[in-house]
């Protein structure tokens, strides 16, 4: 048995259910938990002070929970590769531990990493720990990868699913004293602005917490008629812990299933939710160009013509359209927007704006707690018409129909957006029609949605002409 082994902690941020630390635990006297800080400075394309302000919170757990057993967690800052080969000499780890990422950057991290314990003639030991089934499990009778998510879903439901394992209890003695560390992260160590978000509290026990709550108060047994309801909690609210390993995906599909208090069909229709996430995860595993370009080839080099100021419209919540404002306002204040949200604030903002949906990808990731790569770029786009399993171009939602239809009595634009708390509950559903604002201070729809429909499959068109 080794004597001395790492385990990396990186999108499994917990002490239950943690495969890799599982497995760590089991074959090593001590194990000496890591985690790596990224080391950009000010600005990044894929996150922002939110999710960072999480992380932080969500690591200081992590440390006070090992410090619990008697271990202490490791940081250090820079590229994983050269900060693990430090440890590695440090301590004399006999192995590495860690659990699979499957994005484009993780994959080459890895990869490297498999490397350098070759170089070192050290153990390597990767786990599937983040998915229920990994990208290549789920194919087709032919061995290729899915591009609708329905032939998908049957699939993956009716694979036999991994149970959970148990928390930790014991990693051995700390690394010594002469261990150096980095001190628990701030927002400072990327020299972020402070977070003025209101979001989640972070951590195991919080995430925890929120997964007794959405069992066992009824949310779970409603989730089928009322998730697209965005006012008060009709969802799980688990999605950031997901994307930080708070929580294991296979103890949350157990639960679900074993919960008898909620009805069948509510379960079902969660647990199709969570193959929908491992249906992105698949894509951009098998087609990473989606970071980049359109998925769909017809619709590759679409152009986008929507202007910097229609955008910045977007982004500040200040359309004119309440539930697209309400939606964007919600993220802006605490780094989440409910999922019936994001498809109607993207398609506005692609259909209607016609702006790249590269932006909004972009702007959401820096804002939303939960950014996770590959939800997000599916999400967006599926709702530009350009993705797997995308909605037809033709098929524009109306966002004041969508109002009307998902929150009827205006509890929800009202929350987040005060200027209309007194605006009777139809008036927010559609256009004014004397050409006078909602309210003082909040401005006129800023474009006329069908003629802005007909735009749209006017570029859509014209592109599939040009192509054939």
């Amino acid at each position: 048995m080794p004597r001395t082994v790492l385990h990396w902690f990186r999108r499994d941020l917990r002490l239950t259910d943690n495969t890799s630390l599982h497995h760590a635990t089991q074959s090593a006297v001590q194990v000496i938990p890591l985690y790596i800080l990224s080391d950009w400075k000010q600005q990044h394309g894929w996150t922002g002070p939110n999710r960072q302000q999480f992380l932080c919170g969500c690591l200081e757990s992590l440390a006070k929970n090992l410090a619990t057993l008697g271990s202490r967690l490791i940081f250090r800052s820079g590229s994983a590769e050269v900060e693990l080969e430090r440890l590695i000499r440090e301590t004399g780890a006999e192995a590495v531990y860690f659990n699979r990422d499957y994005d484009p950057h993780g994959r080459a991290m890895e990869a490297r990493i498999q490397a350098l314990c070759i170089r070192l003639g050290i153990e390597c030991h990767a786990y599937q720990d983040s998915v229920l089934h990994e990208p290549d499990t789920v194919l087709t009778g032919g061995g290729q990868p899915y591009r609708v998510y329905t032939p998908y879903s049957k699939n993956w439901l009716n694979l036999p699913k991994t149970a959970p394992l148990g928390r930790i209890t014991t990693l051995g003695p700390p690394a010594g004293e002469s261990i150096t560390s980095l001190p628990l992260p701030t927002l400072a160590h990327w020299q972020l602005p402070d977070c003025t978000a209101q979001i989640p509290a972070p951590g195991e026990r919080a995430a925890r917490d929120r997964l007794k709550l959405f069992l066992d108060s009824g949310i779970l047994n409603g989730y089928g008629q009322q998730r697209n309801i965005p006012a008060g909690q009709t969802t799980s609210q688990l999605s950031q812990d997901l994307r930080f390993g708070l929580l294991s995906i296979r103890e949350i599909y157990e639960r679900c299933m074993a919960c008898t208090t909620a009805e069948q069909p509510s379960i079902q229709t969660y647990v199709k939710e969570l193959a929908w996430r491992e249906f992105y995860v698949a894509i951009l595993w098998h087609y990473p160009h989606v970071f980049e370009q359109e998925f769909a080839p017809d619709w590759q080099g679409l152009p986008w013509p929507g202007s910097e100021a229609d955008f910045q419209r977007w982004a500040t919540g200040t359309t004119g359209f309440p539930i697209v404002d309400a939606g964007m306002r919600q993220l802006l204040q605490t780094g989440l927007m409910h999922n019936r949200l994001r498809m109607i604030t993207a398609m506005f903002l692609t259909k209607d704006l016609h702006c790249d949906w590269r932006l909004g990808e972009a702007f959401f990731m820096q804002q939303l707690v939960d950014g996770e790569n590959a939800s997000n770029n599916g999400g967006w786009q599926w709702s530009a018409g350009t993705g797997a399993d995308a909605a037809p171009y033709f098929r524009i939602q109306n966002p004041w129909l969508q109002s009307v239809r998902f929150d009827p009595d205006g509890n929800y634009i009202k929350q987040w957006v005060p200027e209309l708390k007194s605006v009777h509950a139809p008036l927010l559903h559609e256009p004014p029609k004397n050409g006078q604002p909602l309210a003082k201070g909040y401005p006129l729809p800023m474009v006329d949605h069908h003629t802005e429909r007909d735009g749209c499959l006017a570029i859509f068109a014209k592109h599939k002409a040009e192509r054939v």
